[in-house]
């Protein structure tokens, strides 16, 4: 399993750019964090916010089970 570097400064991220990064559309994103296949955002107030290394992390997850056939 490939990890993110963690000595990185930890930035948190809204939808539209997890969005982007993980190239869903709105449905499926939710869906897979109902399903726990996607990390969870947190809320800060009324704003909901995705840790970047996470998803980022997710992104080599699912990279790493397409080339290894897991998924």
């Amino acid at each position: 399993m490939n990890t993110i570097e963690t000595t990185r400064p930890q930035r948190l991220i809204r939808f539209p750019e997890v969005k982007h990064k993980t190239g869903l559309c709105r449905t499926a994103i939710y869906a897979r964090i109902a399903n726990g296949d996607l990390p969870a955002p947190r809320k800060l107030g009324r704003v909901s916010v995705w840790i970047e290394a996470e998803i980022d992390q997710w992104i080599l997850d699912v990279a790493g089970a397409k080339e290894g056939g897991n998924r």
